[in-house]
């Protein structure tokens, strides 16, 4: 038994995580929601995540049905927005807009604030516990089941390199430095949201964003579903199954026995090459846990406060 479920490669289900950045008032709130419509049946299949004070819901007549919409308030840590997605995932949610994720980077209680808790006598910034915990939000958002458009707030920067001659580096999203090339596709809203410029567009999805002179809206939506849909089916009920045992595989063993536990024989026996290359996870994330001196278990507890079995059978 290995890391890896060798097979044969085919074109399978993929799911979209969209980045989308601009200034106030550059339309990415709007065109989120437009885009999402455009990639479900009906609206209620829309998730709205609202870390703005509940600005989102000042976007609730826009669409031709009531969308889903969840408050997230301070502290904007990464192990809250990791809930928050989990939560919308388990209601239902087909396409879920975030806005915004900047909140995760550098608001009250995000990354920046975690990496300048002071720990101990020392006054260093704590970027290792800082990055660990980006990395698992990060890992959620990417192994979701849903399609997922992520708001960014973006000012401009400047390089201060050199004090005597800083330089302007534009317009800039407020993000971990690579976040908006993690994205299937990601862009920053100029004019209004009339224009664009792309991040990163891939080949496949030139078509559905077009040449970045124009409002995006419900057709991009639907242009990315279709591609998407190309794809070989899965039943969604087994690839959700298999989000959330690579999601627990952070929890080592535990967190995917606890789930296993949960499945019938008939979904065990489709899971079996997926729970393999899961156990080989959960325990490389243990192996590491303990040279950090952590106990990812500890997370995982029966009722009775005693940690769960780890044998997978």
């Amino acid at each position: 038994m290995g890391i890896l479920n060798i097979r044969l490669a085919k074109r399978g289900e993929s799911k979209a995580i969209i980045g989308i950045a601009g200034v106030s008032g550059s339309g990415k709130t709007y065109t989120a929601l437009k885009i999402a419509r455009g990639m479900v049946s009906k609206a209620s299949e829309i998730g709205f995540l609202d870390t703005e004070n509940k600005r989102g819901s000042l976007y609730a007549d826009i669409l031709d049905g009531e969308f889903m919409i969840g408050d997230l308030y301070p502290p904007f840590s990464p192990s809250r927005y990791r809930d928050a997605i989990k939560e919308f995932q388990e209601a239902g949610v087909k396409v879920l807009v975030i806005d915004s994720v900047s909140h995760e980077w550098e608001g009250e209680g995000g990354v920046d604030d975690i990496a300048n808790i002071k720990m101990g006598k020392s006054n260093m910034p704590n970027w290792i516990l800082a990055k660990r915990e980006h990395k698992a939000f990060m890992n959620t958002l990417l192994q979701s089941t849903m399609n997922i458009i992520c708001c960014l707030r973006a000012r401009e920067k400047t390089d201060f390199k050199n004090p005597k001659e800083p330089v302007s580096l534009g317009i800039q999203p407020v993000c971990e430095k690579n976040f908006m090339f993690e994205m299937t596709a990601s862009l920053l809203m100029e004019n209004e949201g009339k224009t664009q410029k792309f991040l990163k567009i891939p080949e496949f999805l030139r078509s559905a964003f077009g040449t970045g002179s124009g409002y995006l809206g419900e057709a991009t939506g639907k242009k990315i579903i279709d591609w998407i849909n190309t794809g070989e089916k899965e039943d969604p009920v087994i690839t959700k199954l298999k989000s959330e045992m690579l999601m627990a595989c952070e929890f080592g063993l535990a967190g995917v026995i606890a789930i296993w536990n949960t499945l019938t024989p008939a979904q065990k026996k489709k899971l079996e090459s997926h729970k393999n290359m899961c156990k080989e996870s959960a325990e490389e994330y243990e192996r590491q846990a303990k040279m950090a001196d952590e106990t990812p278990q500890d997370s995982i507890r029966n009722p009775d406060g005693q940690i769960a079995p780890v044998n997978l059978p």
